[in-house]
């Protein structure tokens, strides 16, 4: 009697293909630069930014709200691990760093992480930002602890007052086309001065912390050339 072949095991689950992962990665690499620089932008024209077609968009996302927050959450969780390392004795130098480093980041994408944070998503771009939120409010306890940052308002008050006076130089920054250097000011300038610092108080704490530098934070410039100015 002839034997029947015993099942074969289930086949291990396939890992994406290398393509479609670097199709994705494109997407969100794409829709940011579009969106900075047309917060409407269309996914037909995300799409061909990234070298692809409209249809090969919904292989990867329903629609453009789904492509939106994958951007905009991906981007605000990479804000927040950027974070996690600064580190500083003075509570008023950590939260200046805070300003600059998220500065550093988000300068060149403007327009789209002011959407970001404001926006129709925000409620999960916050979710994802929460644990840089955790750690500016560490540090707020901390100074006021110490007496360095102000104490007439409760520690929740003033880390949102931080908070919010960051997001407001993206807005101004795009406004007024400040450039890296002047945004990179005003977001420390106007993080310490939510902290209860006063205006030559803080502008002498920036000149007299050299970890607070333009080039500390962001890197020297990529030197100027004639061709560069034209």
């Amino acid at each position: 009697m002839p034997t029947t072949p015993a099942p074969s095991p289930a086949a291990p689950a396939r890992a994406p293909r290398r393509d479609a992962a670097a199709n994705r990665e494109a997407l969100l690499v794409a829709a940011a630069a579009a969106l900075n620089e047309d917060i409407d932008a269309s996914l037909e024209a995300i799409a061909a930014r990234a070298g692809l077609s409209r249809r090969a968009v919904y292989g990867h996302f329903a629609n453009r709200d789904e492509l939106l927050i994958d951007v905009f959450t991906r981007g605000a969780a990479r804000l927040a691990a950027l974070l996690d390392p600064v580190s500083h004795p003075d509570a008023r130098v950590e939260i200046a760093l805070f300003g600059a480093t998220l500065w550093a980041e988000v300068e060149h994408i403007r327009v789209s992480a002011a959407l970001a944070v404001r926006g129709p998503h925000r409620e999960l771009v916050g979710t994802a930002l929460d644990p840089a939120r955790e750690r500016l409010r560490g540090t707020v306890g901390r100074g006021m602890a110490d007496g360095t940052i102000r104490t007439d308002l409760d520690r929740e008050t003033v880390t949102r007052l931080i908070e919010h006076a960051a997001v407001s130089v993206l807005d101004e920054a795009t406004r007024a086309k400040l450039s890296d250097r002047d945004g990179h000011r005003l977001v420390i300038l106007a993080a310490l001065s939510a902290a209860g610092m006063g205006w030559r108080e803080a502008g002498e704490l920036l000149a007299a912390t050299p970890e607070l530098a333009f080039d500390a934070v962001q890197g020297p410039s990529e030197p100027t050339t004639e061709a560069s100015t034209r």
